[in-house]
């Protein structure tokens, strides 16, 4: 048992998906974490035991990629041999089989278009435990506040990747302190900085997707 789950973790620090996918190229033909996601729960082993692998072999690839042994397709390809799991593991969370740390609000904010920070964010929080209430991309102050208005005891991601948008960044942070102001805030892009993210009044600042897993994890049992 305890080797299956294993398998199951190096999957997701490795990539591999399932059985037909190429990657790693050393894993060729093997089963992949979706096939033995299946296999694990089939056999009896607890979705939080296979929870529990994932946040571990996401934990290894995430510090391997802020080490820059890796890089942004290793960590994708991570992200989706983790989403390969959680369709499996869905069902548990939404029964309260399996306990989330929290819920993350998350969207890339008004007047940017870019996605691909944001959606590699969103993978990795996921994949360490977190349910994602993921907003999509050009979000609007206002959409920020419904979510977390219908998302009590949220935090909330805010991502931009072009200069002209930070001043909505800065806006959207200020609307959501203004009115739920113990809702903690973390931002990320490639124009910001700390010193900006502290400016803008925002809780967190995070360069790579797992700092914003650490920032999340350090708060989660406010």
């Amino acid at each position: 048992m305890e080797v299956a789950v294993r398998k199951i973790g190096e999957c997701i620090e490795r990539g591999k998906v399932n059985r037909t996918s190429p990657y790693p190229r050393d894993m060729l033909g093997q089963d992949g974490s979706d096939e033995l996601t299946r296999q694990a729960l089939d056999s009896g082993i607890t979705a939080e035991a296979i929870l529990q692998a994932c946040n571990e072999g996401m934990k290894r690839i995430g510090d391997k990629f802020g080490r820059n042994e890796v890089f942004v397709p290793e960590l994708l390809m991570a992200a989706k041999a983790m989403n390969a799991v959680m369709s499996h593991l869905k069902p548990y969370f939404q029964t309260g089989v399996v306990k989330t740390k929290g819920k993350f609000v998350i969207g890339t904010v008004a007047g940017d278009l870019h996605d691909i920070g944001k959606n590699l964010v969103a993978m990795v929080v996921e994949g360490n435990g977190w349910e994602v209430v993921d907003l999509g991309v050009d979000v609007k102050t206002v959409k920020f506040l419904e979510a977390v208005n219908e998302n009590p005891d949220c935090r909330v991601g805010l991502s931009a990747l072009l200069t002209t948008t930070m001043l909505n960044m800065s806006k959207t942070v200020m609307g959501i302190k203004s009115r739920f102001p113990t809702t903690p805030v973390i931002v990320g892009g490639a124009p910001l900085t700390q010193k900006v993210a502290d400016e803008m009044g925002a809780d967190g600042y995070a360069p790579t997707p797992q700092g914003a897993v650490a920032f999340l994890d350090r708060g989660a049992g406010r």
